[in-house]
């Protein structure tokens, strides 16, 4: 069994992460994770199946920093907002330093026009360390169950 603090802990990051992506302070993205991580976007069949392919990996902050003034600052697109809905996390091991833990998400985009589409669709399964600086993502896996990422993924999942 898991207790409140764990739990309740790992809501409030994963209520955090989205707020921060839903709100476009995309800056603090990044820092949800430690300085050595993994970030990767992948379609379920290729995870059901042991395929390392994905349509987004990186492997450091550093990357995720680079992802964010990429998709800031050199990416031209039509605007858009982003919803993302998290699900209650399964917790599974917990120990004093790591958390591994699981939540289902969807991700809605509204473009100027005022239309709300599903965007995304899956769930997390993450690996969270815990430091004196709280929870942070060690690892983050975004398996998506959408066949079809509608034109592009330009922003975290």
């Amino acid at each position: 069994m898991i207790d409140f603090p764990t739990y309740y802990a790992v809501v409030a990051l994963y209520a955090e992460y989205a707020s921060a992506l839903d709100n476009n302070r995309w800056d603090e993205w990044p820092e949800f994770f430690t300085e050595e991580c993994t970030y990767k976007v992948q379609p379920r069949e290729n995870y059901d199946r042991g395929y390392p392919l994905a349509t987004l990996s990186f492997e450091s902050k550093g990357m995720l920093k680079d992802r964010i003034y990429g998709a800031t600052e050199t990416i031209f697109h039509e605007s858009y907002y982003q919803r993302h809905v998290i699900g209650p996390p399964k917790i599974g091991k917990a120990s004093d330093t790591r958390i591994e833990a699981e939540a289902n998400y969807s991700v809605f985009r509204t473009r100027s026009d005022g239309v709300s589409i599903v965007y995304n669709v899956g769930r997390y399964i993450d690996v969270i360390q815990r430091g004196a600086d709280g929870l942070k993502l060690e690892s983050r896996l975004c398996i998506f169950d959408t066949e079809m990422i509608p034109n592009s993924l330009i922003y975290p999942i």
